[in-house]
């Protein structure tokens, strides 16, 4: 593995591009593409409140910035797998964003803030997700769950229209969140438990659910000699994540700039679900190329606009380009010395 400063080991790429990909991201590990049915058929069924508490919680879009905006991405193969490629989208990763759960998010449908983003349950990725959920739910007590005789008496599971399972829907919200002025907590039931018995969220949560706002999508890639290899993209799951429902959605963290004060980038702050979704060898060297971008002393080649404004000063005046993409591995460690 190469040195946080060396770019010339594994052959990679940075580039910066306008709008992001909106293919449907369809993973081994949680079903997004029903979140976008589910986003859709919801905004459909559930219009916003009408009135006070309506005008009150009127979707602000002075918090969001707009979905189209130059992003700088990297590409490098898999250092566990040859067949295997990463394209990720620096941007995300090097931004300020943070989750803001009770503490200024404005929740995904009108009216009901403290809900987050669980309005909607979450579907299971497959049996093993389900099951794995279910043994984590069968440790929760009454103290850490709010509706811990309900679940048990009535279920945790519902099916949806296209048979599918996903968690239950209880009062408007996934059955597992908590609601405010709980005295275990309001939140997620099955997030508070991981944090009192110190693992992490992900491994007791739905797939989908500890996976957010970070989106894993595939797509194989035809090389001129007649060679493929399956390209895994890493990037920020914004509102078109979500489908067409996605733009009826009262608020969305990613692009909201109340939501990227972190004192730590994503790429550090989500390092348990980084590396459960790309492997460690491949999250330590994104660790890597991330660390290079942030030491330039340079302003970032397109940084997120929903990030704080940074100072500017007497460096942007001269833009070298190596520290701004990685050298070719092919290329002289010194251009001026023709024996290389």
């Amino acid at each position: 593995m190469s040195h946080a400063g060396d770019v010339r080991g594994p052959h990679l790429r940075v580039f910066a591009e306008g709008a992001y990909p909106c293919t449907v991201a369809k993973t081994k590990k949680a079903k997004q593409d029903k979140r976008r049915k589910a986003a859709l058929e919801w905004a459909a069924q559930e219009p916003m409140p009408s009135g006070a508490e309506g005008a009150e919680d009127a979707p602000s879009t002075e918090d969001e910035v707009g979905l189209d905006f130059a992003r700088a991405w990297v590409e490098f193969p898999d250092p566990a797998d040859d067949e295997q490629l990463f394209r990720c989208d620096l941007t995300w990763l090097t931004s300020k964003w943070t989750c803001i759960f009770g503490q200024g998010c404005q929740g995904i449908q009108a009216g009901r803030a403290s809900d987050g983003c669980c309005t909607l349950g979450a579907h299971f990725s497959d049996e093993d997700d389900e099951a794995r959920v279910g043994r984590h739910m069968a440790r929760l007590t009454p103290e850490i769950w709010q509706f811990h005789d309900e679940g048990h008496a009535s279920g945790w599971v519902q099916v949806d229209d296209d048979g599918e399972r996903q968690t239950r829907r209880h009062k408007g919200s996934c059955i597992f969140q908590n609601r405010s002025g709980f005295a275990g907590g309001a939140g997620c039931a099955l997030h508070i438990l991981a944090l009192r018995e110190g693992r992490e969220p992900l491994e007791t949560k739905p797939d989908v659910c500890w996976q957010l706002p970070v989106r894993r999508s595939y797509d194989w890639i035809d090389r001129p000699d007649d060679t493929r290899v399956l390209r895994v993209t890493i990037g920020e799951y914004d509102r078109r994540g979500w489908g067409p429902g996605g733009h009826d959605l009262h608020w969305w963290c990613t692009s909201a700039t109340s939501a990227h004060g972190a004192g730590e980038p994503v790429f550090r702050s989500y390092r348990p679900e980084l590396t459960e979704l790309m492997g460690k060898a491949g999250y330590d060297r994104l660790s890597e190329l991330c660390e290079q971008r942030m030491a330039s002393s340079l302003p970032l080649l397109a940084p997120h606009p929903a990030d704080p404004d940074l100072p500017v000063g007497p460096a942007d005046l001269v833009v070298p380009a190596d520290l701004v993409v990685p050298a070719d591995p092919a290329d002289p460690a010194d251009p001026s010395d023709p024996d290389g």
